[in-house]
């Protein structure tokens, strides 16, 4: 089934469905990891946009449940150089056209993504529309132009859960009454979900933690009335700038308890510091990201996918940048001199990706022991 991806510059690539028909819109990016297209399907932080694989290759080892970060697929597209329907993995439970068709995704095969991903590179992210039902090029560009784009959109309230859980080996409990809540563990934490993938969760759990998660629109009472140990801040998708709320939650929070922040959460706890936050012209998003610790000069590398950044010269003098970007020189990681409160750009839970960063998860579990003495 011929395919057309328009984008709002006017640039034009062809291809075919391998999903069906269908017609979309979003922001138009690109991702370089070799494997873990269901991790990034699943990420609530692609809201809002199409994503572009680099590696050639996509479906050849399939989809299983184990591999999900969170309950469904966000992303609004799916584009690849070429579909592998014959998968081959002892853990694969389905074939990645019929996961992406169960859920209504439009994935898009034979493209130049190549091409596309160098034009991303010199032109920047850019609205994107793509379908099989609309193949004349001009008005699939004006459906481009005219799709709300990234900035200034919070996509955080439509991935966010809907009510607190606590999660568990077997996953997540849903609960009446969060305060009453038996401790289980050796810490409590209240997760504020702003689009946070599962292994975050997996992670605090494997550390002898009990993770609590709250809606985003959860205020600062509510979030203490499960009297937790450390507040941590996940990723998620949109403009942190329009997260208005949830900075000014955060604000009331600091000093309260340990906190830490991933991506998303990053941005917003630099905003809650003062900082600003501005769009980079086209993301960083793959799993070989390198990074430098600026405490130790150890280069990690990391899984990465964030659109926006902080603004290095705005960050205040009480706050210092920890980590920063080797490709570009962009804020990675900043922590507070004086309450324990520190985050990070990139994504040290590697889902996908490799496990350099995971130390930070300790780090954050030995705040919390050091805050309660």
């Amino acid at each position: 089934m011929k395919a057309l991806i328009a984008l709002e510059d006017g640039r034009v690539f062809h291809g075919r469905s391998f999903t069906g028909p269908g017609e979309t819109t979003g922001e138009i990016v690109f991702n370089t990891s070799m494997t873990g297209y269901q991790e990034v399907l699943t990420d609530p932080s692609y809201k809002g946009q199409i994503v572009t694989m680099t590696y050639p290759l996509i479906g050849n080892y399939g989809v299983n449940n184990e591999d999900e970060e969170s309950a469904d697929i966000h992303l609004e597209g799916f584009v690849v150089r070429e579909y592998q329907p014959d998968y081959s993995n002892f853990r694969a439970t389905s074939d990645l056209r019929s996961y992406l068709m169960s859920r209504g995704i439009l994935g898009i095969e034979q493209v130049d993504t190549r091409a596309l991903a160098r034009h991303i590179r010199r032109a920047g992210a850019m609205k994107a529309a793509m379908s099989t039902q609309d193949l004349d090029p001009d008005s699939l560009v004006d459906k481009a132009r005219r799709a709300p784009g990234l900035v200034g959109r919070d996509l955080v309230r439509e991935v966010t859960c809907r009510h607190p859980y606590v999660w568990l080996e077997k996953g997540p409990e849903y609960l009446e009454d969060v305060a009453s809540l038996p401790r289980d563990g050796k810490y409590r934490i209240a997760v504020l979900d702003c689009g946070l993938k599962y292994n975050q969760l997996r992670i605090f759990r494997n550390l002898g933690c009990q993770p609590l998660v709250f809606p985003c629109s959860s205020g600062p009472d509510e979030i203490m009335s499960c009297d937790p140990d450390g507040i941590f801040l996940s990723n998620g998708p949109g403009d942190p700038s329009a997260l208005t709320g949830v900075v000014s939650t955060v604000k009331e929070l600091l000093g309260e308890r340990p906190v830490f922040g991933i991506c998303l959460g990053h941005q917003i706890l630099s905003q809650a510091f003062g900082a600003r936050t501005f769009k980079l012209k086209f993301g960083h998003r793959g799993a070989n990201q390198p990074v430098k610790d600026l405490a130790t000069g150890k280069i990690d590398i990391t899984s990465q996918n964030h659109g926006f950044a902080v603004d290095q010269e705005s960050v205040p003098d009480y706050v210092q940048v920890t980590h920063i970007n080797l490709n570009d020189n962009t804020v990675e990681g900043i922590s507070h001199n004086n309450i324990p409160a520190f985050s990070v750009q990139y994504h040290p839970e590697n889902a996908p990706g490799p496990h350099d960063a995971q130390y930070l998860f300790d780090r954050f579990v030995s705040m919390m022991a050091e805050f309660k003495g």
